[in-house]
Protein backbone atom coordinates (compact mmCIF):
# COMPACT_ATOMS: atom_id res chain seq x y z
CA UNK A 1 0.00 0.00 0.00
CA UNK A 2 1.26 3.47 -0.89
CA UNK A 3 0.02 6.75 0.60
CA UNK A 4 1.03 10.13 -0.81
CA UNK A 5 0.83 13.28 1.27
CA UNK A 6 0.11 16.62 -0.36
CA UNK A 7 -0.32 20.23 0.69
CA UNK A 8 -0.26 23.79 -0.59
CA UNK A 9 1.32 26.81 1.09
CA UNK A 10 1.99 30.48 0.42
CA UNK A 11 3.62 33.06 2.70
CA UNK A 12 3.87 30.66 5.64
CA UNK A 13 6.20 32.96 7.59
CA UNK A 14 4.22 36.15 7.01
CA UNK A 15 0.99 34.43 8.04
CA UNK A 16 2.59 32.32 10.79
CA UNK A 17 1.38 28.96 9.51
CA UNK A 18 2.68 25.86 11.32
CA UNK A 19 3.47 24.33 7.93
CA UNK A 20 6.63 22.55 9.08
CA UNK A 21 4.69 20.95 11.91
CA UNK A 22 1.84 20.06 9.54
CA UNK A 23 4.12 18.31 7.06
CA UNK A 24 6.24 16.64 9.72
CA UNK A 25 3.16 15.32 11.51
CA UNK A 26 2.17 13.04 8.61
CA UNK A 27 5.60 12.10 7.25
CA UNK A 28 5.63 8.79 9.18
CA UNK A 29 2.31 7.86 7.54
CA UNK A 30 3.06 8.76 3.91
CA UNK A 31 5.51 7.37 1.35
CA UNK A 32 6.00 10.70 -0.42
CA UNK A 33 5.11 14.28 0.50
CA UNK A 34 4.12 16.73 -2.23
CA UNK A 35 4.44 20.40 -1.28
CA UNK A 36 3.19 22.99 -3.77
CA UNK A 37 4.63 26.39 -2.87
CA UNK A 38 2.84 29.44 -4.20
CA UNK A 39 4.41 32.75 -5.17
CA UNK A 40 5.71 33.92 -1.78
CA UNK A 41 6.93 37.24 -0.42
CA UNK A 42 8.90 35.55 2.36
CA UNK A 43 11.28 32.62 2.76
CA UNK A 44 8.66 29.88 2.88
CA UNK A 45 10.68 27.67 0.54
CA UNK A 46 13.76 27.85 2.77
CA UNK A 47 11.53 26.89 5.68
CA UNK A 48 10.18 23.85 3.85
CA UNK A 49 13.61 22.77 2.61
CA UNK A 50 14.76 22.72 6.22
CA UNK A 51 12.67 19.57 6.72
CA UNK A 52 15.09 16.66 6.55
CA UNK A 53 13.24 13.97 4.63
CA UNK A 54 13.77 12.15 1.34
CA UNK A 55 10.00 11.89 1.04
CA UNK A 56 9.72 15.63 0.40
CA UNK A 57 8.97 16.71 -3.19
CA UNK A 58 8.69 20.46 -3.73
CA UNK A 59 6.88 22.08 -6.68
CA UNK A 60 5.93 25.66 -7.49
CA UNK A 61 2.84 27.55 -8.56
CA UNK A 62 1.51 31.08 -9.02
CA UNK A 63 -1.82 31.85 -7.37
CA UNK A 64 -4.38 33.67 -9.51
CA UNK A 65 -5.23 37.00 -7.81
CA UNK A 66 -8.40 37.31 -9.89
CA UNK A 67 -10.03 34.40 -8.07
CA UNK A 68 -11.54 36.34 -5.20
CA UNK A 69 -14.77 34.51 -4.42
CA UNK A 70 -15.17 32.04 -1.59
CA UNK A 71 -11.55 30.93 -1.48
CA UNK A 72 -11.89 28.95 -4.72
CA UNK A 73 -8.20 29.51 -5.44
CA UNK A 74 -7.43 27.12 -2.57
CA UNK A 75 -9.29 24.31 -4.32
CA UNK A 76 -7.55 25.08 -7.62
CA UNK A 77 -4.10 25.01 -5.99
CA UNK A 78 -5.00 21.83 -4.12
CA UNK A 79 -5.87 20.16 -7.41
CA UNK A 80 -2.56 21.31 -8.89
CA UNK A 81 -0.70 19.72 -5.98
CA UNK A 82 -2.63 16.47 -6.24
CA UNK A 83 -1.59 16.04 -9.88
CA UNK A 84 2.04 15.59 -8.76
CA UNK A 85 1.14 12.49 -6.74
CA UNK A 86 2.67 9.23 -7.90
CA UNK A 87 0.37 7.12 -10.06
CA UNK A 88 1.31 4.11 -7.92
CA UNK A 89 -0.28 5.61 -4.81
CA UNK A 90 -3.46 4.06 -3.46
CA UNK A 91 -4.39 6.98 -1.24
CA UNK A 92 -3.73 10.75 -1.09
CA UNK A 93 -3.43 12.35 2.35
CA UNK A 94 -4.28 16.07 2.25
CA UNK A 95 -3.03 18.29 5.06
CA UNK A 96 -3.57 22.04 5.23
CA UNK A 97 -0.89 24.47 6.37
CA UNK A 98 -2.49 24.96 9.79
CA UNK A 99 -3.46 21.34 10.49
CA UNK A 100 -1.47 18.79 12.49
CA UNK A 101 -2.00 15.08 13.18
CA UNK A 102 -0.98 13.68 16.56
CA UNK A 103 1.52 10.83 16.36
CA UNK A 104 -0.74 8.63 18.50
CA UNK A 105 -3.05 8.28 15.48
CA UNK A 106 -0.45 7.17 12.92
CA UNK A 107 -1.01 3.46 13.41
CA UNK A 108 -4.80 3.74 13.21
CA UNK A 109 -4.56 5.78 10.01
CA UNK A 110 -2.30 3.26 8.27
CA UNK A 111 -4.43 0.32 9.41
CA UNK A 112 -7.68 1.91 8.25
CA UNK A 113 -6.18 2.83 4.88
CA UNK A 114 -4.93 -0.75 4.46
CA UNK A 115 -8.31 -2.18 5.48
CA UNK A 116 -10.17 -0.34 2.72
CA UNK A 117 -7.45 -0.22 0.06
CA UNK A 118 -9.18 -2.74 -2.19
CA UNK A 119 -12.75 -1.72 -1.39
CA UNK A 120 -13.47 0.65 -4.28
CA UNK A 121 -16.77 1.68 -2.70
CA UNK A 122 -14.72 3.61 -0.14
CA UNK A 123 -13.53 6.83 -1.76
CA UNK A 124 -12.14 8.56 1.33
CA UNK A 125 -11.42 8.43 5.05
CA UNK A 126 -13.19 10.75 7.46
CA UNK A 127 -11.28 12.41 10.33
CA UNK A 128 -12.49 14.01 13.55
CA UNK A 129 -11.47 17.62 14.22
CA UNK A 130 -10.33 19.79 17.09
CA UNK A 131 -10.32 23.55 16.41
CA UNK A 132 -8.06 25.47 18.77
CA UNK A 133 -8.93 29.09 19.35
CA UNK A 134 -7.08 32.02 20.90
CA UNK A 135 -4.40 29.87 22.49
CA UNK A 136 -3.43 26.23 22.84
CA UNK A 137 -5.70 25.61 25.83
CA UNK A 138 -9.07 26.48 24.28
CA UNK A 139 -11.05 24.37 21.82
CA UNK A 140 -14.00 25.79 19.89
CA UNK A 141 -16.95 23.44 20.30
CA UNK A 142 -19.97 25.16 18.81
CA UNK A 143 -21.82 24.00 15.71
CA UNK A 144 -20.26 26.64 13.45
CA UNK A 145 -17.00 24.64 13.50
CA UNK A 146 -17.03 21.49 11.37
CA UNK A 147 -16.26 18.49 13.57
CA UNK A 148 -15.46 15.98 10.80
CA UNK A 149 -13.92 16.21 7.34
CA UNK A 150 -12.27 14.04 4.70
CA UNK A 151 -8.48 14.21 4.62
CA UNK A 152 -7.54 10.97 2.84
CA UNK A 153 -8.98 10.29 -0.61
CA UNK A 154 -8.51 7.51 -3.10
CA UNK A 155 -5.90 8.39 -5.74
CA UNK A 156 -8.55 8.92 -8.40
CA UNK A 157 -8.64 11.94 -10.72
CA UNK A 158 -12.43 11.85 -10.63
CA UNK A 159 -12.36 13.02 -7.00
CA UNK A 160 -11.69 16.74 -6.79
CA UNK A 161 -11.26 19.47 -4.21
CA UNK A 162 -14.53 21.23 -3.44
CA UNK A 163 -15.21 24.97 -3.01
CA UNK A 164 -12.48 26.36 -0.69
CA UNK A 165 -10.70 22.99 -0.37
CA UNK A 166 -12.36 22.07 2.92
CA UNK A 167 -13.47 18.76 1.40
CA UNK A 168 -13.82 16.73 -1.80
CA UNK A 169 -16.50 15.71 -4.29
CA UNK A 170 -16.87 13.44 -7.31
CA UNK A 171 -18.46 15.91 -9.68
CA UNK A 172 -21.48 17.16 -7.77
CA UNK A 173 -21.78 13.95 -5.75
CA UNK A 174 -20.57 13.64 -2.17
CA UNK A 175 -17.87 11.00 -1.88
CA UNK A 176 -18.42 7.76 0.06
CA UNK A 177 -16.25 7.50 3.16
CA UNK A 178 -15.39 5.43 6.19
CA UNK A 179 -14.45 6.98 9.55
CA UNK A 180 -10.91 6.67 10.85
CA UNK A 181 -10.33 6.80 14.61
CA UNK A 182 -8.10 9.87 14.46
CA UNK A 183 -8.23 13.63 14.94
CA UNK A 184 -6.85 16.52 12.96
CA UNK A 185 -5.74 19.39 15.21
CA UNK A 186 -6.56 22.71 13.54
CA UNK A 187 -4.41 25.63 14.76
CA UNK A 188 -5.52 28.27 12.26
CA UNK A 189 -7.08 30.44 14.97
CA UNK A 190 -4.17 30.29 17.41
CA UNK A 191 -1.87 33.28 16.94
CA UNK A 192 -0.66 36.44 18.56
CA UNK A 193 -3.72 38.77 18.30
CA UNK A 194 -1.75 41.23 16.17
CA UNK A 195 -0.52 38.44 13.89
CA UNK A 196 -4.03 37.04 13.67
CA UNK A 197 -5.40 40.37 12.43
CA UNK A 198 -2.60 40.66 9.86
CA UNK A 199 -3.28 37.14 8.60
CA UNK A 200 -7.01 37.78 8.22
CA UNK A 201 -6.29 40.90 6.15
CA UNK A 202 -3.78 39.01 4.01
CA UNK A 203 -6.14 36.15 3.15
CA UNK A 204 -8.83 38.71 2.32
CA UNK A 205 -7.16 38.82 -1.11
CA UNK A 206 -8.85 35.52 -1.95
CA UNK A 207 -12.11 36.03 -0.07
CA UNK A 208 -14.18 38.78 -1.66
CA UNK A 209 -16.73 38.52 1.16
CA UNK A 210 -14.21 38.88 4.00
CA UNK A 211 -14.93 41.60 6.57
CA UNK A 212 -11.63 41.60 8.44
CA UNK A 213 -9.97 44.28 6.36
CA UNK A 214 -12.58 46.81 7.50
CA UNK A 215 -12.69 45.84 11.19
CA UNK A 216 -10.98 48.63 13.20
CA UNK A 217 -7.98 48.06 15.41
CA UNK A 218 -4.53 46.52 15.05
CA UNK A 219 -5.29 43.31 16.92
CA UNK A 220 -7.84 40.54 16.51
CA UNK A 221 -10.52 40.38 19.21
CA UNK A 222 -10.67 36.74 20.31
CA UNK A 223 -13.69 37.54 22.50
CA UNK A 224 -15.83 37.01 19.39
CA UNK A 225 -16.22 33.30 20.24
CA UNK A 226 -19.59 31.67 20.93
CA UNK A 227 -18.55 28.53 22.82
CA UNK A 228 -15.19 27.19 24.00
CA UNK A 229 -13.97 24.42 26.26
CA UNK A 230 -10.64 23.57 27.83
CA UNK A 231 -8.35 21.15 26.02
CA UNK A 232 -7.69 18.27 28.42
CA UNK A 233 -5.07 16.24 26.56
CA UNK A 234 -1.60 16.62 25.03
CA UNK A 235 -0.63 18.36 21.82
CA UNK A 236 1.35 16.55 19.11
CA UNK A 237 5.07 16.33 19.79
CA UNK A 238 5.85 18.37 16.65
CA UNK A 239 3.94 21.31 18.19
CA UNK A 240 5.75 21.43 21.52
CA UNK A 241 8.48 23.87 20.47
CA UNK A 242 6.00 26.25 18.87
CA UNK A 243 3.83 26.13 21.99
CA UNK A 244 6.89 26.78 24.16
CA UNK A 245 7.67 29.90 22.12
CA UNK A 246 4.16 31.39 22.46
CA UNK A 247 4.61 35.12 23.09
CA UNK A 248 1.10 36.28 23.97
CA UNK A 249 -1.59 35.75 26.59
CA UNK A 250 -5.27 35.26 25.78
CA UNK A 251 -7.51 35.10 28.82
CA UNK A 252 -11.09 34.35 27.80
CA UNK A 253 -14.10 33.69 30.01
CA UNK A 254 -15.15 30.36 28.54
CA UNK A 255 -17.92 29.91 31.11
CA UNK A 256 -20.03 32.20 28.93
CA UNK A 257 -21.91 30.62 26.03
CA UNK A 258 -22.93 33.19 23.42
CA UNK A 259 -25.47 31.03 21.60
CA UNK A 260 -28.95 31.66 20.26
CA UNK A 261 -31.73 29.70 21.98
CA UNK A 262 -32.01 27.14 19.14
CA UNK A 263 -28.24 26.66 19.12
CA UNK A 264 -28.20 26.22 22.89
CA UNK A 265 -30.68 23.33 22.56
CA UNK A 266 -28.70 21.70 19.74
CA UNK A 267 -25.42 22.26 21.61
CA UNK A 268 -26.86 20.62 24.74
CA UNK A 269 -28.15 17.66 22.71
CA UNK A 270 -24.78 17.15 21.01
CA UNK A 271 -22.91 17.17 24.32
CA UNK A 272 -25.45 14.75 25.80
CA UNK A 273 -25.56 12.27 22.93
CA UNK A 274 -22.45 12.88 20.84
CA UNK A 275 -24.66 13.40 17.78
CA UNK A 276 -24.81 16.61 15.75
CA UNK A 277 -28.25 17.22 14.26
CA UNK A 278 -28.95 19.05 10.97
CA UNK A 279 -25.29 19.56 10.11
CA UNK A 280 -23.93 20.12 6.62
CA UNK A 281 -21.96 17.07 5.49
CA UNK A 282 -19.55 17.20 2.62
CA UNK A 283 -19.46 13.37 2.44
CA UNK A 284 -21.57 10.22 2.79
CA UNK A 285 -20.61 7.72 5.47
CA UNK A 286 -21.10 4.11 4.32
Amino acid sequence: MMISGFTIVRNAIINDYPIVEAITSILPVVDEMIVLIGNCEDKTEDLIRGIQSEKLKIHHSVWNPDLKKGGVVLAIETEKARKYISRDSDWAFYIQADEVVHEKYHDAIRKTAAKYKDDKQVEGLLFNYLHFYGNYEYVADSRKWYHKEVRIIRNDSGIQSFRDAQGFRRGSRKIRVKPVDAFVYHYGWVKNPRKMKEKMINVNEFWSDSIYETVPGDVFDFNQFDSLRLFDSEHPTVMKQRIKEKNWHTDLDISKKKLRFKDKILHWYEKKTGKRLFEFRNYKII
